[in-house]
């Protein structure tokens, strides 16, 4: 991989042969664990300036109609997040000079408080072929990374690490798009953009002049299980109108609950393992092909063009004397090139198998394939391969290994049906049949279901106080634990339409496993388990923590008490915002340098003035906690305990987080102001 100095370009030909679609990361870790920005894209014309307001792509607005670019979303690292974007260079208008790149701050916060800003752009193979690193970041609350340009015929690439302090709006006034604030529509998207609780920059683009919002362009994070309160504001429409399904389904017209309604894909007649793979490939590469929000959303991280696509099952392929016959075959038609990837699936729990993934890599490589994707109920793990396959170094064709979860397809699919939308209301009916399809409980497409053959012997370890540091298994349990979590994002963030993301916190430079290893010695010293999940709209860090020793369950979530404001004034702000919670809900006062009182919301409901440190400490804010039986005597241990950690986090977000709004600030400098009486 090729390292960029500030300023300086190369030309993608000189790098790769295979450039016609490169993905470009964006990077940056926080040793907080809490630092996060927003990417953006800008379409240039050949005067610097973008074309119309369709040119510029944000999360509200994330993919080009011509597929040209799309915004592929977050993924974790071990130390902050990835930010990862689709670009079909053979779809870019002639008219189109550059492509800018660049990410943006909210709420006040800049790029200096960020540690490893970096870039990379990675070939059609997946291969990084170059990468850029801002060392010099300070107050700026936007930054251009980089920005690919034409040269004739080549797309070259250029470092550029230029800030703005004046954030989104200036950067995006410097591109041609004006923000005029005066205006009446201007006035009313600004009011939406406050209701929302993180008020993100990228909501700037809310209040383009050509904008005006529709009903169905606000957005529909919806709490698991509680309606909403306030509505998201969303950027333009740039796009044809897009058709989403409605929350409550119409009226049955059926006489009784006995009367099942009539499934596109039906799954209870299946059971065997055989046939839920077959049935469960068909299904979705059909519906893929069918719907292209789906299938271009599932396949431009893999490097696939924007095109037309087509799906195959069960093809047959030469291979020495026995010829192979993978589960599925995706091939995309663009400007007469076809991009091909093989398909293996397997469903119900059951583990890829390395001789046959690499029966794949060998096929696709002499037939010039571009990728071999696995599909299967495991969450893919950053250095840690699901399968592990040789290369053959001396084939000048490269092949791109790639992985998909069930899960991440249902998310996919719900975030498409529920929140973004789709082109037409036969795409959204396919789309649910699919979903519908994925969820039932004998398709065998649930996503990760076994915490593995470690779980066991090593919660037994823990109980006895005879498992060891530098046991392997401990490790094997952190990575499944760190699966777990995964799904529980993706599963949390489908029903809310928001961003969820683990949190990993980690000195900078840690490989993946050596932290893997260092969390697993913990786990054999205090036989627990702990993660974070940090959602777009919460005023905290959801916190879980599974105590292997007790059997038990905590979420919980710490809250800040506004500077400036009576300590009861808080707590009594707290209790009201509580009102629905449940009466078990453990709340803790937290003061400089630790805790101070604590207790339940039934107690602390009519005594609110229990909750106020005794000893004069400055109270700092709040710890929300609930506890939950790990419920392992139902079923096997395995699913008992995935079950109820997803039960856990769902009760808490419902009863609590959804509940939570940022507490009242008042006005004034006091630090620590003294209230003429403490009686609630």
């Amino acid at each position: 991989m090729r390292e960029m100095a500030k300023g300086s370009n190369v030309g993608l030909a000189a790098l790769s042969d295979d450039t016609g679609s490169v993905v470009v990361s964006l990077r940056w870790s926080s040793a907080a664990g809490d630092g996060d920005a927003d990417v953006s894209v800008l379409l240039l014309d050949g005067n610097g300036k973008v074309r119309s307001d369709a040119d510029f792509f944000f999360y509200n607005n994330p993919a080009a109609a011509d597929g040209s670019v799309q915004l592929l979303g977050k993924t974790p690292t071990d130390s902050g997040s990835e930010d990862r974007i689709s670009l079909d260079l053979t779809a870019v208008s002639q008219d189109v000079d550059r492509i800018v790149v660049a990410a943006s701050q909210y709420g006040g916060s800049c790029f200096g408080e960020l540690d490893d800003l970096r870039v990379t752009l990675a070939d059609g193979s997946g291969e990084a072929l170059l990468g850029f690193s801002i060392t010099d970041a300070g107050v700026e609350s936007a930054f251009i990374f980089g920005e690919l340009y034409r040269r004739g015929e080549e797309w070259k690439f250029r470092a550029i690490g230029q800030g703005y302090e004046t954030g989104l709006a200036g950067l995006a006034t410097d591109f041609g798009i004006d923000i005029d604030d005066g205006s009446e529509d201007d006035a009313v998207a600004a009011t939406a953009v406050e209701q929302v609780p993180k008020a993100d920059e990228g909501q700037l683009l809310a209040v383009l002049p050509s904008a005006a919002i529709p009903a169905q362009a606000v957005g529909e994070a919806q709490p698991v299980g509680v309606e909403p309160t306030t509505k998201r504001a969303r950027g333009p429409r740039t796009a044809k109108k897009k058709v989403t399904l409605p929350k409550v389904a119409r009226k049955s017209l059926a006489e009784n609950d006995s009367w099942k309604p009539a499934r596109l894909f039906p799954a209870p007649s299946l059971k065997s393992d055989k046939e839920r793979e077959l049935r469960a490939t068909s299904v979705l590469l059909s519906v893929m092909a069918e719907v292209p929000e789906l299938g271009r959303r599932l396949t431009a991280a893999f490097g696939a063009p924007a095109g037309r696509m087509q799906t195959f099952t069960e093809v047959t392929l030469p291979h020495g004397d026995t010829p192979k016959r993978p589960d599925g075959v995706i091939r995309v038609e663009r400007a007469g090139k076809l991009w091909t990837a093989l398909v293996e699936t397997k469903t119900n729990g059951n583990p890829l198998k390395q001789d046959q993934v690499q029966n794949y890599m060998d096929i696709a490589a002499r037939r010039g394939y571009e990728a071999v994707i696995t599909l299967s109920n495991d969450v893919a793990l950053e250095g840690s391969p699901l399968v592990d396959v040789r290369t053959d170094g001396r084939r000048k064709h490269k092949v791109a290994l790639w992985h998909l979860s069930w899960a991440e397809v249902a998310h996919q699919a719900q975030m498409l049906i529920r929140h973004e939308g789709v082109g037409n209301a036969a795409h959204a009916w396919l789309l649910q049949e699919l979903l519908h399809y994925l969820l039932h409980e004998n398709s065998g497409c649930h996503g990760f279901q076994n915490m593995g053959p470690a779980w066991v012997p090593v919660r037994n370890g823990i109980d006895t106080e005879t498992l060891c540091q530098g046991d392997l298994r401990a490790v094997e349990v952190v990575e499944s634990w760190e699966r777990l979590i995964r799904q529980v994002c993706l599963r949390l963030g489908g029903e809310l339409g928001q961003k969820a993301l683990p949190v990993q916190r980690a000195k900078r430079g840690t490989d993946p496993q050596s932290r893997r290893a260092v969390l697993a010695d913990r786990l054999c010293d205090e036989g627990r388990l702990a993660a974070e999940l940090r959602i777009d709209g919460t005023p905290g860090v959801l916190g879980i923590t599974a105590d292997l020793r007790t059997a038990r369950l905590r979420t919980s979530i710490e809250i800040q008490a506004p500077e400036g404001s009576y300590p009861l004034t808080s707590a009594k702000r707290l209790l009201r915002l509580l009102a629905e919670a449940p009466a078990d809900l453990h709340v803790e006062t937290l003061v400089e340098g630790g805790s101070g009182p604590r207790g339940t919301l039934e107690r602390l409901r009519p005594e609110p003035a229990d909750m106020l440190p005794k000893d004069g400490a400055r109270m700092t804010g709040f710890r929300l906690s609930l506890f939950k039986g790990m419920g392992a005597t139902r079923g096997s241990a395995e699913s008992g305990f995935i079950r109820s950690v997803d039960e856990s986090v769902d009760r808490f977000y419902a009863s609590v987080v959804a509940q939570l709004t940022p507490l009242e600030r008042r006005s004034g400098s006091r630090s620590q102001p003294t209230e003429p009486s403490a009686v609630g």
